[in-house]
């Protein structure tokens, strides 16, 4: 039975970055350069990988996917993100809003399977080198990938169907940039213990178990390079894995204190800056991270740009 204040909402308001009205154009502008970064940054990725043949092997396939998902979060987000900075009108539709939460909530479960097998690849390449192509085929990856993609968009379907079968209180405002769940189901005036729940559950299941497997795969790789006598050789093992250890870091990191600590703790501007940093500057700082760290992708670039003078 609904409430007897609810009403039946088609739009809503995103209120976006209103405390930042004096300064929107300059924010617009700042925003708009990293996007453009962003997509060239990634997008160069996927196209070195698929491009160069140095990179065809089973940690870049992994990569160039990594990029991929990134350049998805971000074109889900930013470019509705910049037009309402200029337009200042943040209205979205309730089906608009329900889609731009299920790609965002599904890439984001795929990014952290994809770092899983990420980790998983470098264990079979350092714990066990001899096994490593005979297990690491390319029906093993593809199979991965797809398992990656298909899983990740899986878990929110549920919690985007629950959402489409709420009632909504007289406030149709989000004050947030985007249609995130937290301020989304804060409109809500029906129970919404059950979409709490099920999305709950497999943001658990799909941040905490991944995570975990991480932190295993790289205490055996740890303990595995310790155990190589020669300094070089540690160097050189633990070099292959230092790229992908900062980005793991860096994006669970920043998905622990923005979904880790509660929400009452932190104030609505904070959590708009942390999502910020989430939506944008991992996925900045993802390719910058493996061009500087990553001797092959260096010099696939440099042979690239020796070939085009």
């Amino acid at each position: 039975m609904a409430h007897p204040a609810c009403t039946d909402y088609s739009q809503f308001q995103i209120i976006g970055f209103q405390q930042f009205h004096n300064i929107r154009i300059i924010l617009f502008i700042f925003l708009l350069l990293f996007y453009i970064v962003i997509f060239i940054g990634n997008f160069f990725i996927v196209c070195l990988v698929t491009n160069v043949k140095d990179l065809h092997t089973p940690m870049y396939f992994f990569l160039s996917n990594l990029s991929l998902s990134d350049v998805l979060l971000t074109s889900n987000i930013v470019p509705n993100m910049l037009q309402i900075l200029w337009t200042e009108n943040g209205k979205v539709t309730l089906s608009g809003c329900i889609l731009q939460y299920y790609i965002f909530g599904s890439i984001s479960a795929t990014e952290c399977l994809l770092l899983t097998v990420m980790s998983y690849d470098r264990y079979q390449a350092i714990c066990n080198p001899l096994k490593y192509s005979s297990v690491m085929t390319f029906r093993c990856c593809r199979g991965l990938i797809t398992f990656c993609w298909a899983a990740g968009f899986t878990p929110t379907s549920p919690v985007a169907i629950g959402l489409s079968k709420l009632q909504f209180c007289h406030l149709n405002t989000i004050d947030h940039f985007f249609c995130d769940l937290a301020p989304f189901l804060e409109l809500a005036c029906t129970d919404i213990s059950t979409v709490k729940m099920v999305a709950f559950s497999f943001s658990f299941l799909f941040t905490f178990f991944p995570f975990i497997f991480i932190i295993v795969s790289y205490a055996c790789i740890i303990h595995t390079i310790l155990r190589i006598k020669s300094e070089k050789g540690r160097q050189k093992a633990f070099s292959t894995c230092t790229s992908h250890l900062a980005v793991v870091s860096l994006y669970y990191g920043t998905l622990f204190i923005l979904y880790g600590v509660p929400s009452k703790k932190q104030s609505l501007s904070i959590n708009k800056i942390l999502s910020l940093f989430y939506i944008i500057v991992t996925p900045l700082l993802n390719p910058i991270i493996y061009s500087l760290k990553n001797r092959e992708i260096s010099k696939a670039f440099g042979r690239i740009l020796r070939h085009a003078k």
